[in-house]
């Protein structure tokens, strides 16, 4: 039997015909019908006029590379032959632009439309429609989506992406019917838009100094920048590629905070004296623009660029966390407060908002901000992007503004995926798929007209941790075809089993367009639950994040195929033994192979992976400074309190506990959580390892640390132990303030008598 690129496989005796088409996102109504139409070489593709043709040759793009199939579009129409006919047909208009109407037979195919819009997404249905032998089932589709605004958010002032890269994002953006790319172009570490009237906003915003060894050339030891911007060309480069997938561009400049960058290049525009630098710390930054009215000018000026480059109805200021201490601070700024007659920070951030709002729709555009800018008042036409939970959201449409969900405890695509040792840096407060998917974007708390002020959703790639665009991909997929559903298809719908039902064929289109997916949600973990050292034996549990049946193993050296013996209950294995464990569906692997090997050592070893956070206030996965290129060390720390446990640790027999811990440059400004850090007080020179009997309990070892690691950037402590019997919950953390560096645990392994 085939596997098909675009319907769920069928059952042994049935026709391709009764296959359930794997769409993603769901359409609003499918009907599936009996027989089906085969496409090959020959097969003409007809678009009706000019305004189809687009939508007609995305499909034949589409079908050349995923299926070989080199299908020619032809302009006008040929009732008398048998084809694929893309139609605009204004009678089909309905509510929504995007709104299209599908229909398979074994005689033709129609996709029809009121707009361009629409057809292009009846063209990504279609061909997700096509199975391997290039055959399409009967169905009839009508289909619009959910919302309006169905959004994703790259932070490019953190980390840059390539011009390509983005292009292949917002390809997938299409793939999926998302019809917003919001640009994070400027932030206290970059900024990433050239803007002509003034150029040290890129020659000096643009470039930062990395934090440790990664700001330091190794062959010269001279300061390593990190720049990098878009030209205005490079810009309308991509907001074309955008439009011709019928994407909306929607830029973001930060203002009042998140200006480092911008008064590193003028200080004039800041609030502070001396030098300022592009930051390379992340975090909470304290800088501010000014009040001035030089500081509107030239924000204005900026913006009349940006208006240049964008068509977007939307501009979206920012306005998220800017804390006020250096306002407060500024004799000038509290003089401009006195002499507006406001009365006090917050509501000069409102009137520094509505001034800037009053610019954009005196030429015809709408701001948009994060959900601080309610803070103090807000202008009416102002529409507020939800990011602080959906409460923001609730305030704003009860208050009349149109809103955007994108709450960062559902839809922040830098919070890792699962709970998986091979997930990238990121913040290890995890948002799996299921969370993204059921995200509800509309409260049960607003009533029906408040409700109609919801645009739609977004979900946010903060790019802090993500220094390449595998990375990027990473974070978003397969996620992001969460989000489509939650953006396009009807509520009453959605049904997160049926989505795992039909992600595996996305993940074969993804695989068939170069969308380098994340394979943590898919690969298989595996965890000894017991173990007898004595005996050298162990019982190994094997699982998956998403509960997808279909583990296949081995234990003899060799890849797992479908036809290796399935996984029904916890393996009994001998030691030495190594696993290696592959989930297939439909006979195809969703992953790569997982490999781990059991053994006496393993068994007495733990990775910072593998142990929990003694409090877990700020958990990070954080990536080592070194080496300034290539491949580096990953590390999970709290860094309000770096400690470590290791819970239920057998101690039978057990001398000593050996870590090998790195350093890495405390990057982070925490604002007013400062003062939440905690830390032991050292008692030598340059501080100790400590491992105690729980977080609380006594100091069962120590080692002195060493003023600085080895060549290699880690060093290798060996605590001594009292003797032991039983098990115990180990605590290890450093002692000594972790400023301006800290040490991390990279391994704890115990020591037998």
């Amino acid at each position: 039997m085939a596997t098909l690129l675009g319907c769920s496989p069928t059952s042994q005796g049935e026709s391709p015909a009764a296959a359930v088409p794997s769409l993603v996102p769901l359409p609003a109504m499918l009907d599936t019908r009996d027989g089906e139409f085969g496409l090959d070489q020959d097969t003409p593709v007809f678009a009706a006029d000019e305004t189809a043709v687009a939508a007609a040759q995305r499909f034949a793009e589409l079908a050349g590379r995923t299926h070989a199939l080199p299908l020619d579009v032809t302009t006008g129409i040929d009732t008398g032959q048998r084809g694929v006919f893309f139609v605009i047909d204004a009678s089909q208009a309905g509510e929504s632009p995007e709104s299209y109407a599908l229909e398979v037979s074994p005689r033709n195919v129609r996709v029809t439309a009121g707009d361009a819009r629409g057809l292009f997404h009846g063209a990504t249905t279609l061909w997700q429609l096509l199975d391997a032998e290039g055959r399409l089932p009967a169905v009839r589709i009508e289909d619009a989506p959910r919302f309006g605004w169905r959004g994703l958010m790259l932070d490019s002032a953190r980390h840059m992406q390539s011009v390509d890269e983005i292009k292949h994002l917002l390809d997938a953006m299409a793939l999926h019917k998302l019809n917003v790319f919001h640009w994070h172009l400027t932030d206290d570490q970059g900024w990433r838009i050239e803007i002509k009237r003034y150029p040290r906003l890129t020659e000096v915003g643009g470039c930062r100094i990395p934090a440790g060894d990664a700001g330091t050339d190794p062959a010269t030891g001279r300061a390593r920048p990190y720049c990098g911007h878009y030209t205005q060309a490079q810009i309308r480069e991509i907001v074309a590629y955008a439009a011709e997938r019928h994407i909306t561009v929607v830029p973001e400049i930060d203002m009042p905070g998140h200006a480092q960058a911008a008064v590193a290049a003028y200080p004039e525009l800041g609030t502070v004296t001396g030098e300022t630098a592009v930051s390379n710390e992340w975090g909470i930054h304290t800088y501010l623009f000014n009040v001035e009215e030089g500081t509107f000018e030239f924000l204005e000026n900026v913006l009349a660029e940006v208006l240049e480059l964008f068509p977007s109805a939307y501009m979206h200021v920012g306005g998220d966390e800017a804390v006020k201490d250096q306002w407060q601070a500024s004799p000038r700024v509290q003089a401009r407060m006195r002499a507006l007659g406001v009365a006090d920070e917050t509501q000069l951030q409102a009137y520094f908002i509505a001034r800037i709002e009053r610019f954009l729709s005196g030429h015809g555009r709408r701001l948009i901000g994060w959900d601080e800018i309610l803070e103090g008042g807000l202008p009416a036409d102002a529409t507020v992007m939800s990011w602080r939970g959906i409460e923001g959201g609730i305030e704003a449409a009860r208050q009349g503004h149109d809103v955007v969900m994108s709450p960062s405890s559902d839809l922040y695509l830098d919070y890792l995926q699962t709970e998986s040792p091979n997930e990238p840096p990121g913040r290890p407060a995890t948002i799996p798929l299921r969370q993204v998917y059921t995200f509800e974007p509309v409260p049960e708390a607003l009533d029906a007209v408040q409700a109609r002020h919801v645009l739609g959703v977004q979900a946010n790639a903060w790019t802090e941790h993500m220094r390449d665009y595998a990375r990027v991909q990473h974070a978003i997929f397969p996620r992001l075809a969460a989000l489509a559903e939650t953006g396009w298809s009807p509520a009453d719908k959605r049904d997160y089993d049926d989505f795992l039902t039909r992600l595996p064929a996305q993940l074969r289109r993804y695989r068939a367009l170069g969308i380098a997916y994340a394979q943590t949600p898919f690969e298989v973990r595996m965890t000894a639950e017991t173990a007898d050292r004595d005996a050298g034996t162990a019982m190994v549990t094997l699982s998956n994040a998403l509960g997808y049946d279909g583990i296949r193993y081995t234990t003899d050296g060799g890849d797992p195929t479908a036809e290796s013996p399935s996984y029904e209950a916890p393996l009994a294995l001998g030691l030495p033994a190594e696993v290696r464990a592959r989930v297939f569906i439909g006979g195809e692997a969703l992953a790569d192979t997982s490999v781990q090997r059991f053994d006496g050592t393993s068994l007495l070893r733990r990775s910072d992976e593998a142990l929990k956070m003694c409090t877990g206030a700020l958990m990070l996965r954080l990536e080592d400074d070194g080496p300034a290129d290539g491949d580096r060390a990953l590390f999970n720390v709290d860094i309000f309190n770096p400690c470590w446990q290791w819970d239920g640790t057998d101690l039978d027999g057990i001398a000593a506990v050996q870590v090998r811990a790195g350093r890495i440059p405390y990057y982070f400004q925490l604002h007013r959580d400062e003062s939440n850090r905690r830390f032991r007080t050292p008692k030598a020179a340059h501080g100790e390892l400590e491992i105690h009997a729980g977080c609380d309990g006594e100091l069962l070892a120590s080692a002195p640390l060493p003023e600085h690691p080895d060549a290699d950037g880690f060093v290798v402590l060996d605590a001594a132990l009292p003797e032991q019997a039983g098990t115990q919950d180990l605590c290890i953390t450093f002692t000594g303030d972790t400023r301006p560096t800290m040490w991390v645990l990279d391994e704890v392994r115990l020591v037998p008598r």
